[in-house]
């Protein structure tokens, strides 16, 4: 089957670049022809603000260019990951009238939410949730901390609502997990048309484990990732340590909270590649997820219960699907330090149940989020909308 995968990469690398390189590759490897269209972020910094204004309505340059690419390799799927900024909705009109299935996976609310995160000043917000032109995202600046932005953002979410593009131009959208699928289905995504597949990690790292005196963090170190509630949850914990791996805004902020409250038994590692990530998973005694917004799929969470390795994590969103209380972690109520330290002392005090966790943490790996088992899903949506809608 040849099938264009599109993707507009991110400015800070993460979890859905991630994902659009595996599942890219996993394809090729079972045969198909992958024909990868991609642009970045980085871009941006050379636009001026009207014209990345209007490729964030309608990029033709893009679609043309995709209509091309249907034409020279006889596409049967366009599925697409990220299309924003530069990409645009627009791209997808290059189905036209007989021509290929359009796939669009949403890795986050962006089509609903202008921030992409249903998340303002640290708490879940939905104020734009059933909006044609969700106007409160420009006015509290919610993309990019710009007014201009903001509003540029909302314009093409209500352009592409009244246009119908979401319900028409695209046949299948992919969720990542249940709570997303009805989520946006509250938001007006036609609900015959919407899917659940989740992410997976591959190659698969393991579970031999050893069982070191730490905990770990990781992920970017931002408000909606849940750090200080993390860092005021650890004022009560001084059995154990924690090493924490990542970068971002807070970066200066955690440092200066680590050294104000003389945390000695507090690691930070920064950036580091995955193989290393994987080790320390490896020796950790339980991952902590304190995450403030809903989530897409957080990646770091599957690879978690890839090493075997249990999960404290927010009691909201995605995160409390994917990770079973009681089961494969715990769940700790979103923002609130007081329970998240509980729930430490907890797997601390409990080392026997908490390796029973583990052990059912790798169990629903090899269940669910395996290459193989990922591939099958994916091959069963493309044939489905294919003879839907041919």
């Amino acid at each position: 089957m040849n099938i264009i995968m599109a993707h507009n990469y991110y400015q800070q690398s993460g979890g859905e670049d991630q994902v659009f390189t595996s599942e890219s590759n996993l394809l090729e490897s079972k045969g198909h022809k992958v024909i990868r269209y991609t642009t970045n972020n980085d871009r941006i910094e050379n636009m001026y603000n009207i014209k990345l204004a209007l490729n964030t309505l309608w990029n033709q340059r893009a679609l043309n260019s995709l209509k091309y690419l249907v034409r020279r390799h006889s596409i049967k799927v366009i599925h697409f990951h990220n299309t924003f900024p530069l990409i645009s909705p627009g791209s997808y009109y290059a189905k036209g009238k007989k021509g290929p299935v359009v796939i669009q996976t949403l890795h986050n609310f962006r089509i609903l939410c202008p921030g992409a995160l249903f998340l303002r000043n640290g708490n879940v917000c939905e104020r734009c949730l059933l909006k044609i032109f969700p106007w409160p995202g420009a006015f509290k600046v919610c993309y990019r901390k710009s007014f201009l932005a903001s509003v540029g953002t909302v314009a093409m979410l209500g352009l592409h609502q009244l246009l119908g593009t979401w319900q028409t131009k695209i046949d299948r959208f992919i969720a990542l997990t249940d709570f997303a699928k009805e989520k946006f289905i509250q938001g007006g995504i036609p609900s015959d048309k919407i899917v659940v597949k989740p992410n997976f990690v591959s190659p698969d790292p393991g579970s031999k484990r050893r069982r070191d005196n730490y905990a770990l963090f990781v992920g970017r170190l931002s408000s909606e990732k849940g750090i200080i509630t993390l860092l005021n949850a650890w004022k009560q914990i001084d059995s154990i340590s924690l090493k924490i791996v990542g970068y971002g805004p807070l970066n200066e902020e955690v440092k200066k909270i680590v050294d104000r409250e003389n945390f000695h038994t507090v690691e930070i590692i920064g950036q580091l590649n995955k193989n290393d990530i994987f080790n320390l998973m490896k020796g950790a005694m339980f991952l902590l997820f304190p995450s403030k917004w809903y989530e897409g799929f957080p990646n770091t969470l599957v690879e978690a219960l890839a090493c075997g390795l249990p999960v404290v994590t927010s009691n909201i969103g995605s995160m409390a699907e994917i990770i079973e209380d009681g089961v494969t972690g715990l769940h700790f109520e979103a923002g609130n330090p007081v329970d998240l330290a509980d729930k430490i002392k907890w797997l601390i005090e409990n080392p026997d149940k908490s390796r029973h966790m583990g052990k059912n943490a790798r169990k629903v790996f090899l269940e669910k989020y395996t290459a193989e088992k990922n591939y099958k899903i994916l091959m069963n949506i493309y044939h489905q909308a294919i003879n839907e809608y041919h």
